[in-house]
């Protein structure tokens, strides 16, 4: 980079070697050519060192005077007698400090000091010899501020417009602006390009540049960037700082308008979609959207379009159609349009037949399905409890129903294409038959005189009627198109632990029932679990030959399980008396063999025989008054299952 232009700046400084005082001393040796001066560039604060010729011969005799040249005129600042230096009053007297008996330093130098000092001296019969030295100062410019024009720029006009302004404060010498676009220098062009300067000069002598840069732009200029560059020089070298890049807004005329939809895919309904008007001129033009009638062909405005935009929040099939935007300039009063079909797709209308098919246990059923769509439509079929896929295509064959086959099905069609896109109709399937009830498993543990909810769950078509065999609270609700749900609430009373309660359930078909068998809570029970596990069936079902299809019909009888209940307490009580007969048998061996009376003393050791599988054992043989049809299967040793013959015995291990 070259230096910069100096413009401006102050006069050059002189320093002389006079052997007499400044007052009488204007000029330089008569007939001597001026010296070449000595360059010393300092920065704006820094202290200038300003030394005589080390060539000259000084000593204590020698005159030695201070001068800086000002328009060809000498000003002297400083003088040197016999060692001892003395400042003239003026600017200068309070910064120059003497150095070495002849040298001066200048403190904390400005712009005003950028001048031509000398440094004369003379000594006894000779001539005076002088030294000249020109301090250049120099100050970098703050970093450069840009404002791009605040109003816009129209292609159409034929003038040079503002672009944008560049500011350099504070810098010496004038900083030098160069303009840029996209990274290009710019150089003044008759009629294209202008660039214009105002320097201002501070009171300090530095110095604030305003450069403004002028054009005619184009449309291409419209993302063009302008920055401003500030170069100026350092004791060194060269410097440059580099301004913000800004953009401009630029007017030109459209060419074309057109249309936009988004999402950019296949529509459905329920989507969120935006329908925009956009154009390739500056500033927009003014938009309006409208809407082809399908049967007038008319276009009609669209209300809720805003700034040439139509957002429709949940877009349904009627938003499909034709729609254009009409763009019109302002500025030039020209109109354009552009126009796009829109599709939002759907799939409505989903049909089965039959509708509501009543079957009978045994029948075939077809259930065909149906829908309507812009787009193909797969189908396919699934079972509504268990979401389970059952057949692809839009008919499902049903063949030999049961009771288990009613319910609902659910026909999904489908659209492959537009992701999202179906619907679905339930068909309920019934089968007629007898009330089918569901039966209780296990006893419902209760306390006396507590209130209790009983339930009972009963399918069946034509709809079953519902009755208990107690008076209570009775409630009834829909589980499914097919299934009801009956709630008693009622006290519990020793009538109710006696013979339980009943469900009953009929309609036009048969009938059928349930007994649901209550059981008091007792904490104070003991009761002792044979091998095996031994269950006591307190809800039981039958199906009675004659109602078709009873599910659950109760056999319990209130005797036999007293009797059940009395037999387990022999059984308990015969325990306990052969553990004591045992405990005294025990006893009477051990004093037996302490008399001697035994013969199975330390000289001969005898066993008492036993069978080989109850070797080592004691074994009590434990008689229960349980019938064989009333007893459990019980589990052997090894876990293998006991005959029918045995199932009255039990057998406990006294070796522990």
């Amino acid at each position: 980079m070259g230096r910069v232009p100096r413009a401006g700046a102050p006069p050059p400084v002189f320093c002389v070697f006079f052997s007499s005082r400044a007052e009488s001393q204007v000029g330089g040796v008569p007939g001597e050519v001026e010296p070449s001066p000595e360059i010393l560039e300092l920065k704006v604060g820094d202290n200038a060192h300003l030394n005589c010729d080390s060539s000259l011969s000084i000593d204590n005799l020698s005159h030695v005077d201070w001068f800086f040249k000002y328009k060809d005129q000498r000003t002297h600042i400083f003088q040197v007698r016999q060692g001892q230096g003395q400042p003239d009053p003026g600017e200068y007297q309070q910064r120059l400090t003497l150095l070495d008996g002849v040298n001066l330093s200048l403190a904390h130098v400005t712009p005003k000091d950028e001048r031509i000092f000398i440094c004369q001296v003379k000594a006894l019969g000779s001539h005076p010899r002088e030294k000249y030295t020109q301090l250049r100062i120099y100050k970098a410019p703050k970093e450069p501020t840009i404002q791009a024009s605040t109003s816009f720029i129209s292609v159409n006009n034929k003038d040079l417009q503002e672009v944008a302004t560049c500011n350099g404060e504070d810098g010496y010498p004038i900083p030098h602006v160069t303009w840029y676009k996209n990274r290009r220098p710019l150089k003044e062009e008759k009629n294209r390009i202008r660039i214009t300067e105002v320097r201002t000069k501070e009171s300090s002598g530095l110095y604030t540049v305003k450069s403004t840069l002028w054009a005619q732009l184009d449309k291409e200029d419209k993302e063009a960037l302008f920055y401003c560059e500030l170069s100026y020089r350092l004791p060194g070298g060269d410097h440059m700082k580099e301004s913000k890049e800004v953009n401009v807004t630029v007017y030109y005329p459209m060419e074309k308008v057109w249309l936009e939809v988004m999402p950019n895919r296949l529509l459905k309904e329920g989507d969120k979609v935006e329908l925009k008007c956009l154009s390739d001129g500056s500033p927009p033009p003014h938009f309006t959207i409208r809407k082809q009638d399908p049967t007038s062909f008319n276009w009609v405005e669209v209300e809720n379009a805003n700034d040439g935009v139509l957002t429709l929040e949940q877009a349904q099939r009627h938003h499909s159609g034709l729609y254009e935007c009409l763009g019109l300039d302002l500025e030039t009063g020209r109109e354009l349009t552009d126009h796009l079909r829109l599709l939002v797709n759907y799939v409505s209308n989903v049909q089965v037949q039959p509708k509501v098919p009543l079957m009978s246990e045994g029948s075939s059923l077809k259930l065909n399905c149906s829908a309507e769509s812009t787009q193909p439509v797969l189908f396919h079929w699934k079972r509504e409890k268990t979401e389970e896929v059952l057949k692809n295509g839009s008919v499902l064959h049903l063949t030999n129903l049961t009771r288990e086959a009613g319910g609902g099905y659910l026909c999904v069609a489908s659209v492959p294409k537009v992701p999202g896109l179906k619907q679905t109709q339930l068909v309920n399937v019934t089968i007629n038959g007898s009330p089918w009830v569901m039966a209780k498993k296990a006893p419902m543990w209760v306390r006396e005189n507590e209130m209790v909810n009983l339930t009972c769950e009963v399918s069946g078509q034509p709809r079953p009627t519902i009755f208990w065999s107690v008076n209570g609270t009775v409630h009834e609700h829909e589980k499914d198109f097919q299934t009801i749900l009956s709630t008693l609430e009622v006290q519990v009373i020793p009538e109710l632990l006696e013979k339980g309660v009943v469900c009953h359930a009929s309609n036009s078909l048969g009938s059928n029932r349930t007994t649901i068998f209550l059981e008091l809570v007792n904490l104070t029970t003991l009761t002792i679990t044979t091998s095996g596990n031994t269950t006591s069936s307190q809800s039981t079902t039958n199906n009675s030959p004659s109602s078709t299809k009873a599910n659950s019909t109760s056999t319990g009888d209130p005797i036999k399980k007293r009797t059940k209940q009395e037999s387990k307490g022999v059984v308990i009580v015969a325990v306990i008396v052969c553990i004591l007969l045992l405990a005294v048998l025990g006893a009477v061996l051990y004093f037996l063999y302490k008399k001697g009376k035994l013969p199975c003393g330390r000289s001969g050791k005898q066993e008492i025989t036993l069978p080989l599988a109850r070797k080592n054992e004691i074994v009590v043989e434990v008689k229960s008054d349980k019938l064989p049809e009333e007893m459990g299967l019980l589990q052997g040793n090894n876990g293998e299952k006991r005959a029918p013959r045995d199932q009255g015995e039990k057998y406990i291990d006294l070796r522990h």
